[in-house]
């Protein structure tokens, strides 16, 4: 059975990226919006294609250690059948993508080529 690497608040920043496709696209932007909403976090695109890594649709969202002991217990709470992943920001893309990739729910399979570029 393959671990799971949850969330863990070791680092200064994060970015979630909230999976879905298009029967979950109306509950994970209002999930995304809320998040922004209730906890004062920037929201980015909800992207209905590939971006960089993410091998399905995604919205990210920007937060940092200070937030993380709040958002992350209300995010896995609210996500439903979602995936998230859950990164650090260290400066290194690929590390950022394997070492300090954490999952609330099921670990979705990343592109790392798209780093290679």
């Amino acid at each position: 059975m393959e671990m799971i690497n949850r969330p863990i608040n070791r680092h200064q920043a994060y970015h979630a990226h909230v999976y879905f496709d298009q029967d979950s696209l109306a509950f994970a932007s209002e999930l995304c919006h809320q998040a922004g909403e209730k906890f004062g976090l920037k929201v980015g695109r909800v992207h209905e294609k590939c971006v960089g890594p993410h091998t399905q649709w995604s919205c990210q969202i920007i937060f940092n250690h200070k937030a993380f002991d709040a958002f992350i217990p209300w995010l896995d709470e609210q996500r439903g059948e979602l995936n998230v992943l859950v990164h650090a920001l260290s400066g290194n893309a690929i590390d950022d993508h394997t070492i300090y990739a954490y999952w609330l729910g099921d670990p979705v399979e990343l592109n790392m080529d798209a780093f290679l570029d």
